[in-house]
């Protein structure tokens, strides 16, 4: 029989139980919505199905778009009933047969993705990059910087889930030296540890959504891999921002953690520096922590070369949902949108290739070899959790991408 008792202190029990797609091998290959327990994933539909639950319409998916739509009265509702099926002892024979091991399915992107927003929220990353690329300027922040979360939309149909292969894109490229732009691979391929949030309640459009809405919108989050071609980037991105240099791949975990999950993972964001306009001032004594405590870990080939603290980011995802809705933009079920990278305060927290080889100018001792940027065949792994309760971590899953040669 599947594992109702669980190891003590496994970051996937009955506290997390985080949502995703699967399917079974063979004739019976449905993508259907799944949980999480343990090292085990439950066919949340056909479970509601067996026991006779009023939320099996919206659990008897292909999605998990239904649901995230559904609102937050019935994503508690939902979760409660969940924790009732792996908890208690009279509903486990109904679904022992639905637990299914993780090794035997496939996972698949867990939602279809809106639209997608990209940040850049972390002051560690925005100064590293500043001190790179400006290392002579006053400031290593740019005038905006911590007046507004800066932000640009992506490209929902290159966003992928957790371990599709990367291939290396191709785009124009300049050197500062080089008298005109050559066309071929990038050679300066990097990585942006970041963290997603799922959208599913919409908004009106013409209707910002304010600071303290942001849980009634904001379904859960998502490990987030930004690849980025640092040099296609840097010879598009005047004065427009980024575009073929991060649009080509944008990979997040199978796994979404709902909201409901990470109460004692909640802190309060770093303080802030400069005031705010009313729109973004979280700094009312009623105002609720804006911040997660999460702990993401970096490898590339197995070799742990990073571990980039959530905690220290600035702008907290309640201020990007209400900056980048402000102007009236409206939501749509399955909006994703990333944080930005995730950088700490020293050289072990950095979230990008970038910053950890300070443009290539340091590269990183593995054991396969030094590395500045990607090679081809490099996996690179990004993995975190967060405080639980009692102490027991709720673990957020990973995600993985091997970049391969571009044809």
């Amino acid at each position: 029989m599947p594992p109702f008792d669980l190891p003590e202190g496994d970051p996937f029990g009955t506290h997390n139980l985080p949502y995703g797609v699967f399917s079974l091998p063979g004739s019976d290959s449905a993508r259907r919505v799944g949980v999480r327990l343990g090292d085990h994933v439950l066919d949340a539909g056909r479970a509601a199905y067996a026991l006779g639950s009023p939320y099996a319409p919206l659990l008897a998916q292909d999605s998990l778009n239904p649901l995230l739509a559904a609102g937050r009265t019935t994503w508690s509702d939902v979760r409660r009933a969940l924790t009732a099926w792996v908890t208690v002892p009279a509903h486990q024979e109904a679904i022992a047969d639905l637990l299914h091991p993780l090794s035997s399915v496939t996972l698949h992107l867990p939602f279809e993705v809106a639209d997608y927003v990209d940040f850049y929220a972390s002051e560690n990353h925005a100064r590293n990059v500043g001190q790179i690329f400006r290392p002579d300027a006053a400031d290593s922040l740019t005038p905006n910087w911590k007046h507004l979360p800066i932000g640009y939309h992506g490209r929902s149909g290159t966003i992928v889930v957790s371990g599709t292969d990367v291939v290396r894109p191709s785009g124009q490229r300049k050197a500062p030296t080089d008298p005109a732009p050559v066309f071929g691979p990038s050679v300066r391929l990097d990585i942006e540890a970041e963290v997603g949030f799922v959208v599913g309640t919409p908004s009106e459009m013409g209707r910002p959504v304010a600071l303290g809405d942001f849980r009634e919108h904001v379904f859960g989050l998502c490990l987030l891999n930004d690849w980025s071609a640092r040099d296609v980037q840097a010879w598009e991105y005047v004065p427009l921002g980024p575009f073929l240099g991060k649009s080509f791949a944008t990979s997040v975990s199978a796994w979404i953690t709902p909201l409901d999950a990470l109460e004692e993972a909640r802190v309060a964001a770093p303080e802030r520096t400069h005031p705010l306009l009313p729109y973004l001032d979280d700094s009312a004594a009623e105002a609720e922590p804006g911040g997660y405590d999460l702990r993401i870990s970096v490898a590339v080939n197995g070799h742990v070369v990073s571990e980039p603290p959530f905690s220290t980011m600035y702008w907290t995802a309640a201020q990007q949902l209400a900056h980048m809705t402000v102007n009236g933009a409206s939501l749509r079920t399955g909006d994703l949108y990333g944080s930005g990278t995730v950088s700490g305060p020293t050289e072990r927290e950095r979230g990008s290739l970038l910053e950890l080889t300070w443009n290539g100018r340091d590269p990183l001792e593995l054991p396969d070899g030094k590395r500045t940027f990607l090679e081809d065949g490099d996996v690179v792994t990004l993995s975190a959790w967060a405080p639980g309760p009692g102490g027991v971590r709720v673990g957020l899953g990973e995600v993985t991408g091997q970049v391969v040669a571009g044809s």
